[in-house]
């Protein structure tokens, strides 16, 4: 038998944490370990718990769930986030995902789906509502004219340098998963798929320019890396 996913329930309405609890005790296959009423606890309850996935609320008064996520995710933690919320604005859902969210859902979730995707999370799967995923997918598609923000220009110089994710991430201390959230963002704000041709693409503008040397320069050849 496999070990129950330990869980962790972080939400500033007892009636809810209740309502969660109740879902997830009488099933063999999970094992609530605590719960938290808002973000500061959460990092607490993390470090001397050690749970699998952490149900996360984002708004919450103190410290809001983003800032958690962000915290653990800088931190090293291995708990899996999976935001459980009742928003699902572009205000909401991206920065919970820039910070490191494993998944999005809402809490009108039906209780079999968020028993699937509480334990996906703890198999390191993403998740998402479809409302929500429908919304990332929108974004990424439509075409898109504001220019590449500061940080953006800064992946995608070390991207240029030939740098991984992770190394990006360390050299600029952002999660890695910020990282990839902001090559998906500039590769639609360029419309192309892939990171040698956002190179490519930024390179006749002069936004990057092949060869060594400063800031927002270099090119790498061969593109071998697959993230």
């Amino acid at each position: 038998m496999t070990a129950p996913v330990r869980l962790l329930i972080v939400d500033d309405h007892p009636v809810v944490r209740d309502g969660l609890r109740g879902m997830f005790t009488g099933d063999p296959d999970f094992e609530v370990v605590g719960e938290a009423a808002d973000g500061s606890e959460a990092l607490v309850l993390v470090e001397t718990l050690r749970p699998d996935v952490v149900l996360m609320d984002l708004r919450m008064p103190g410290m809001d769930g983003v800032t958690a996520i962000g915290r653990l995710a800088r931190a090293g933690s291995t708990a899996r986030v999976l935001v459980l919320t009742t928003y699902d604005t572009d205000a909401d859902v991206l920065p919970a995902i820039e910070a490191g969210a494993t998944g999005y859902l809402l809490k009108d979730t039906p209780r079999e789906e968020l028993v699937r995707a509480v334990r996906a999370a703890a198999r390191g799967e993403s998740v998402l509502a479809p409302s929500v995923a429908g919304r990332l997918m929108g974004r990424l598609r439509a075409p898109v004219e504001e220019p590449l923000s500061q940080r953006e220009l800064e992946v995608l110089t070390l991207v240029a340098r030939g740098a991984s994710n992770r190394e990006a991430a360390t050299r600029l201390f952002i999660s890695e998963a910020t990282v990839k959230t902001h090559l998906l963002h500039l590769y639609a704000k360029l419309g192309v798929n892939d990171r040698a041709a956002a190179v490519a693409t930024a390179e006749d503008p002069g936004l990057v320019t092949p060869g060594g040397g400063g800031a927002g320069q270099g090119r790498v050849g061969g593109w071998a890396r697959p993230d």
